[in-house]
């Protein structure tokens, strides 16, 4: 079934016992999934061909049925600042130790999923778990250890789109899913649940119920295998695309054995809400920075979110600021003031908490989530919402104003190379210009340019986007990434290799889905 090659302390997370589950999930559930796939791409089909997405006609009784979730664990109810990032040794420690409630441990879109980045990621939130973890840096020496009050602990597993090439079963590469959730459940459960806590899980990038489901039959599946009480799994989903917002409902519902909480995946949201109405001239976005939780789309996504989330029960997680605190004085206060009128929009709307990329970030967003959350509430679920004018299918889908400029153009040129090419690198966590991009970010940065290609925009200078215009751009742009990066680390780079991907995705007439699953043939030949 392991096809990877053996990676050093491999044997503490490849029991017996923890291969036996997988092997089962697989048996049971990973022919669902390119059935869900086909789902997707039969939906995407009609919008290509003029409809737009809207609410289910045929879930209008869940939707206006009177039903809550199961409830929310103690150690979940306060989840007002949460950090994410890779599953590295030392990131593990910072971001468990950070003034922030909850670590995100992601196996998805801020890792570069090499199998022994991936593998090595388990033995890391084992130990962790344990309280057995620490790291002394190579290049200073300097030690870290866990303090004695750590944030709690929830996993993100890859998407359904995602393959685990190095474990097969029957002669077919699995769904990475299975193989997070069922690694780190078997390998943690117990010790989670002996300290009061649990295998808690982020779903990401859900584009239906039907999804919602096939996960809910896999955690019910699971908590009956190892004799749990219904529940004992939670999980929280990402409603980041845009088919999953006339879904959010539905999707709580599904799962609301489960889950916990919907968080809102903006960057990832934006990517989709590009994918999703690719085919429609009227709904082209503007320049990247341009497009901010303001902007009317954005705002009622957030504002629907929340006020679905607090009539079910459920808590409703705020999204990603991506700034990287800045080293001169100045800088750094314009990065927190940016950060200060964002996670306040937030906290204003109702969100029960929200996520920063750095723990420099970490007390910014607290101070902000205190003061809103007030002493006497440990969340916002108290706000309803319920005097807010209905959000209707429109308003989700309302086109974006602004500029679209050259230099965003240029911009999203050199994001998208240094990204690819650092994720090429093993690398999915990259600080760019000041921001922490992920694999979110540059799928935002590239999708932008094919889209404008695709309808003839002009830039605000008059000049139409082509393939030739970005062609020339990109061998300037690389020439400028060069010189940023200085000769030497070009050279030892992976600049060329991310610049004929980026090519291909940005030119090619159909649109490719998720840059990550080219590029994985590239990390796992490299």
């Amino acid at each position: 079934m392991i096809k990877g090659t053996h990676v050093e302390g491999q044997e503490r997370i490849f029991t017996e016992g923890a291969l036996s589950l997988l092997e089962l999930l697989c048996k049971q559930f990973a022919s669902q999934v390119p059935q869900l796939l086909k789902r997707r791409v039969e939906k995407q089909a009609l919008i290509d061909a003029g409809e737009l997405p809207d609410f289910l006609p045929q879930t209008r009784a869940i939707r206006a049925g009177d039903w809550q979730i199961r409830g929310i664990p103690q150690d979940l109810t306060d989840r007002r600042v949460e950090i994410t990032g890779p599953v590295d040794r030392k990131m593990i420690i910072n971001a468990l130790n950070a003034n922030a409630k909850v670590f995100m441990a992601d196996f998805e879109d801020s890792l570069a999923p090499s199998w022994s980045k991936v593998v090595n990621g388990q033995i890391n939130l084992r130990d962790a778990v344990r309280g057995e973890i620490d790291y002394t840096s190579p290049q200073t020496g300097k030690y870290y250890q866990l303090n004695d009050s750590p944030a709690v602990l929830i996993c993100r597993v890859r998407g359904l789109h995602l393959p685990e090439k190095h474990v097969e079963y029957g002669e077919t590469a699995i769904p990475a899913a299975l193989f997070d959730f069922a690694l780190y459940f078997y390998n943690n459960y117990r010790q989670l649940l002996s300290k009061g806590s649990g295998p808690y899980f982020y779903i990401p990038k859900l584009e239906s119920h039907e999804e919602a489901r096939w996960w809910a039959r896999v955690f019910a599946f699971v908590e009956e295998r190892f004799c749990l009480q219904p529940g004992t799994i939670k999980c929280t989903c990402l409603i980041e695309t845009l088919p999953a917002v006339f879904e959010m409902e539905e999707i709580l519902y599904e799962l609301r054995s489960n889950i916990v909480a919907l968080n809102c995946g903006r960057w990832d949201y934006i990517f989709s809400y590009i994918k999703t109405l690719k085919s429609h001239p009227d709904r082209v976005l503007p320049d990247r920075q341009a497009v901010t939780m303001e902007k009317s789309f954005l705002s009622a996504y957030s504002r629907l979110l929340v006020k679905t989330c607090h009539k079910r029960g459920a808590l409703a997680m705020g999204g990603m600021s991506a700034f990287i605190p800045a080293k001169d004085d100045v800088a750094n206060q314009q990065v927190m003031d940016k950060v200060r009128i964002d996670k306040e929009l937030e906290a204003r709307n109702g969100h029960d908490g929200t996520w920063v990329a750095h723990p420099g970030l970490a007390d910014t967003a607290m101070a902000i989530f205190n003061e809103y959350i007030g002493e006497d509430h440990v969340n916002q679920l108290h706000i309803t919402r319920d005097v807010d004018a209905p959000i209707h299918a429109r308003d989700l889908l309302l086109p974006c104003d602004g500029e679209r400029s050259e230099a965003g153009m240029r911009l999203n040129i050199r994001i998208a190379l240094q990204y690819i090419e650092s994720w090429i690198q093993g690398n999915g966590c990259v600080p760019i210009y000041g921001l922490m991009e992920d694999a979110a970010t540059a799928e935002i940065s590239r999708t932008s340019i094919w889209q404008w290609i695709k309808h003839e925009q002009k830039l605000s200078s008059g000049t139409l986007v082509t393939k030739e215009l970005f062609k020339e751009m990109l061998v300037e742009e690389l020439a400028n990434v060069k010189s940023e990066v200085g000769a030497e680390r070009f050279t030892h780079g992976s600049y060329t290799q991310a610049a004929v991907l980026l090519e291909q995705l940005t030119t090619s007439d159909e649109l490719v889905d998720f840059l990550t699953l080219p590029g994985y043939e590239l990390l796992t030949a490299s």
